[in-house]
């Protein structure tokens, strides 16, 4: 979910008590946010380049980082991770930036090598592999529609592959819901844009925007099967060729995939008429297998293949399990509808539903161990066209694959005990997942997300609300807008146990907002030993750093019971947790009740604890180091009174560590003194360590 509202400029104020304030003018973009930083970034270019001259390890990282850093937490996965700045390579490093609208921002821990036709990459393998994703971006066509172009994959200097690198399911510019025109004018001229802090259309002489105007979305992934096993310490090359003008490796993953699971007591859909070679439709056959094993009360089995499906395909107490996600594709064109749904879609394609709600739902329903591949390159969100969709009761999502859809899963309840794990799902254009009105008892494990171009995993309680479910063990990495993971009201949710890597704009890490016409939140949310990386983003609307969790009373006030303990915030971009309402709606809506507890902060661009609102938050244990401003930056809700801010910080204890500025957490801070600082300069902070 984006960020529809503008917080209007915030009016620098008197301060009292004692205050830090900055003349310093907020940069354009965090790209700027450090120039002592400058030198760093040129010297490490200078040793990951001799690096390469000289030939490079197998370095495995997690979301860019150190394992040891993130032990316990996010997804376990089959594959490891690698990224190319790390490896041997020819071409040239770009990154770190934080800048939005950046191939460098877009890329996982912010850094990536370009390449030019003849350049490489060379990984080591870590560990045995026989198959590898690379993570990637080329160019766009001049007006839009995406180019491909080939990849060569050598290993051991003997040519193993070619992967076909596209741009078409990359590439969104403009306003929300955003375009694939790179030449297109603004979408909503009468909207106000932070790039000439007016609107368009009511401003005279009319400004010229820069086109493409806010491209972004520029990484897509492929995967390949190598066609035999290889041993730790084998060299894989990437090789860009002339097809484009310049190709960007992001990463590699390596995995040990099984052999094809078989099941010959299933019902197989071959049998019914499916195409393995995905050159007829077999959307048919699929509704003819289903429909007799529910006669039968036998599974479904789909074979290795590639199948044509360019619908839903309706699914209720139904098994359909393939020979796992690397073997059995489920691959469908997006297809415009002769006239509209009722529910507003114009196009419809590949995608497993269920029942509506409203029809009862469907029930025990169990996908595992196949992917689905859309074609979706557009976001309309009316449309259908989600991998998953409708309403599943006591069912389960294991093992599957999706990407290029508009939403990997999206739910709609009332609706109960679902289970989704050991899943990826990557490259979309909205969403990876999200539990929508009235999810009750649900959990998603183990669930790997990376390249969302909205949230990666939500729940939205709209109209009724979602209760009872968890997020924990999963990994969101770089959500090009919105956020990793972000809880919009509901009752007695938890997240634990997450790794949330690189959001890029309008949103952060974790989110609990109340808003979107959200139910309030009751109960209690529980959020505990997450780990946060390089978030706390700038937001460019309010042309201020967010939090890397951030909490956020629009249409409501948060009074819930809401507990935070066990996470760990690193290098955020400028603060590590922020509490803050909208401008119009400061003197109405509060947010109370939140607890800190055994955190660990590790570099911040500005301050621990960013609060704009009213009521008041309690931090125990919370330990910090590397801070770059004031520990608490507590402007309240604006109203500035003598007797200090609105918002009230309660020391429980064990609060140790700050920055440049001293103890982050000070007496003179407490309960409630006004250190209002709108945009405080960004210091850089280094990289985490152990702690």
């Amino acid at each position: 979910m984006s960020l529809p509202a503008r917080w209007p400029a915030l009016a620098t104020a008197t301060v009292v008590g004692l205050a830090l304030l900055s003349t310093a003018a907020v940069p354009a973009s965090a790209a700027g946010e450090t120039k002592a930083a400058a030198g760093e970034t040129k010297a490490a270019a200078a040793e990951t380049m001799a690096g390469a001259a000289e030939g490079a390890a197998a370095v495995v990282t997690r979301a860019a980082l150190d394992p040891a850093l993130v032990a316990g937490r996010g997804a376990t996965v089959n594959f490891v991770e690698q990224e190319a700045e790390n490896a041997r390579f020819t071409g040239s490093v770009i990154g770190p930036d934080r800048a939005a609208y950046t191939l460098a921002a877009e890329a996982s821990g912010r850094t990536a090598v370009k390449l030019t036709p003849g350049q490489y990459v060379e990984f080591v393998l870590p560990r045995a592999a026989n198959a590898v994703t690379v993570r990637y971006s080329i160019p766009d066509a001049p007006t839009g529609g995406g180019i491909t172009a080939p990849l060569d994959v050598a290993v051991n200097g003997k040519r193993t592959g070619k992967l076909t690198l596209t741009s078409q399911y990359a590439y969104l510019y403009n306003q929300y819901p955003f375009t694939n025109d790179p030449t297109a004018d603004l979408l909503h001229p009468d909207w106000w844009i932070a790039e000439c802090a007016c609107v368009p259309s009511a401003t005279t002489p009319t400004p010229q925007i820069d086109k493409p105007f806010r491209p972004m979305h520029f990484y897509d992934e492929q995967r390949l099967l190598l066609g035999r096993t290889y041993r730790a310490g084998d060299r894989v090359r990437l090789t860009a060729s002339a097809g484009a003008a310049w190709t960007v490796i992001d990463l590699l993953d390596s995995e040990l995939v099984a052999r094809p699971h078989v099941n010959l007591a299933a019902a197989n859909v071959l049998l019914f008429g499916a195409d393995p070679s995905g050159r007829r439709d077999s959307a048919a056959a699929f509704d003819k297998v289903i429909a007799f094993a529910k006669r039968a009360r036998l599974k479904v089995y789909v074979p290795p293949g590639t199948y044509q499906v360019n619908r839903h395909i309706l699914v209720d107490d139904v098994t359909i399990e393939g020979a796992g996600s690397w073997y059995t594709i489920i691959k469908g064109k997006q297809v415009t509808l002769p006239e509209p749904a009722p529910d507003g879609s114009v196009h419809t394609g590949v995608g497993f539903y269920g029942k509506d709600a409203a029809a009862g739902g469907s029930r025990n329903v169990h996908l595992r161990g196949f992917a689905i591949e859309g074609d979706v390159r557009e976001r309309i969100d009316t449309d259908q066209v989600n991998g998953i969709g409708g309403a599943f009761s006591d069912s389960t999502i294991d093992g599957l694959h999706i990407r290029h859809t508009k939403v990997g899963i999206w739910v709609d309840g009332p609706m109960r005990n679902l289970r989704v794990g050991n899943t990826m799902i990557v490259d979309q254009i909205a969403d990876a997942l999200n539990f929508h009105t009235g999810v009750t008892d649900s959990v998603v494990r183990h669930t790997f997300v990376r390249n969302t171009g909205d949230d990666g995993l939500a729940m939205w309680s709209e109209r009724t609300a979602d209760a009872g479910n968890t997020f924990d063990h999963n990994t969101v990495q770089t959500p090009t807008l919105a956020n990793g993971i972000a809880i919009y009201g509901g009752t007695d949710n938890t997240v634990s146990n997450n790794l949330i890597a690189d959001p890029i704009r309008e949103g952060s890490g974790i989110h609990v907002g109340s808003r979107f016409g959200a139910e309030p939140f009751a109960g209690a949310l529980t959020i505990k030993n997450n780990t946060v990386v390089r978030a706390g983003t700038f937001e460019l609307n309010w042309r201020i750093g967010l939090g890397a969790i951030w909490f956020y009373a629009l249409d409501k006030s948060i009074t819930a019971a809401i507990r935070v303990t066990g996470d760990h915030y690193l290098d955020s971009t400028y603060n590590a947790i922020m509490l803050v309402s909208e401008w119009g709606v400061k003197d109405l809506y509060s947010i109370s009740g939140v607890a800190f507890e055994d955190i660990r902060v590790d570099g911040t661009g500005t301050s621990v604890v960013s609060a704009r609102v009213a009521g008041g938050a309690s931090f125990a244990n919370v330990d910090a180091r590397n801070v770059g401003a004031v520990g608490i930056n507590n402007c309240g809700a604006f109203n500035f009174k003598p007797t200090g801010s609105e918002f009230t910080v309660t020391d429980l204890g064990g609060n140790d560590g700050g920055g440049t500025t001293g103890p982050w957490l000070a007496p003179w801070e407490l309960p409630n003194t006004i250190t209002c600082d709108d945009r405080p300069p960004v210091v850089a902070p280094p990289a985490p360590s152990t702690w």
